[in-house]
């Protein structure tokens, strides 16, 4: 356990079985939330984690189970080149060929995760980065990128590689036509993020339908964005929507 001291940063375990164990519990409790949320499409979406021993592999929610029913041991481990390496099920080709290629590229990232969330997709065909048009919104505030250049469904590791390269080291990207991209340093920042992202483009679709939204100056933006950015506040502001999960659905640990 943290002392919750405002500089604190999650680290991982000594024992890297239970760091295994963590991560895998956390995607879990992950997809749950997504699937509570409302964040499923069909067989579209997935999160990963990063192997705190294998680090070249993650680990990967099974393609065509509800984001409501999986529990840790469901999880895939798959490896860099698609194969699974621990796991019985298939492996989503798009999940396999965008993570495979984030992971590689940002070798300090644990986690990342996507869907068709609806507010998600429905900004994303504006082809244009959020403002600053509130508190919350401003986590976003020269942290996140346009990927401007839909070209279908991504099956293509080539694909996946123009993705992390026009991510670069920020937190989330918008996928023109497509959806929310984030990614964190722990499962928890990559599931905030995505919350987040969402309800931005809830509330600036919102904003902007009933009239000009003002924005929050630069500096200010950047200040917010400065604390809410912080590791601390990365894993610590979601820790309420990962504890009632898990208390609800104790069998997402199983």
């Amino acid at each position: 356990m943290t002392d919750l001291n405002p500089y604190y940063v999650p680290a991982i375990l000594s024992d890297t079985d239970a760091e295994r164990r963590h991560r895998k519990e956390y995607l879990a409790a992950a997809f749950r939330l997504f699937g509570r949320f409302g964040f499923s499409e069909g067989v579209a979406g997935h999160i990963t984690a990063r192997d705190p021993e294998h680090t070249e592999c993650f680990w990967v929610n099974p393609f065509g189970m509800a984001f409501g029913q999986i529990s840790a041991s469901d999880l895939l481990l798959v490896d860099h080149s698609g194969n699974v390496v621990e796991g019985s099920y298939s492996v989503n080709q798009a999940a396999f060929a965008i993570h495979s290629a984030l992971h590689m590229a940002r070798p300090e990232i644990v986690a990342a995760a996507h869907s068709h969330s609806v507010f998600g997709k429905a900004w994303s065909t504006l082809g244009r980065l959020l403002d600053p048009l509130t508190q919350d919104s401003c986590i976003f505030f020269d942290n996140h990128v346009l990927f401007d250049d839909y070209t279908g469904v991504v099956n293509d590791p080539e694909e996946g590689k123009r993705i992390a390269h026009a991510l670069g080291g920020n937190g989330a990207a918008i996928l023109r036509n497509h959806g929310l991209l984030t990614v964190g340093r722990c499962v928890e920042e990559a599931l905030w993020l995505f919350v987040s992202m969402e309800r931005t483009c809830q509330a600036q679709l919102l904003a902007e339908a009933a009239g000009t939204p003002v924005l929050i100056d630069a500096d200010v933006a950047a200040e917010t964005a400065a604390y809410l950015n912080h590791p601390y506040s990365g894993w610590f502001s979601p820790q309420p929507m990962f504890d009632q999960i898990m208390r609800d659905q104790p069998d997402l640990r199983e």
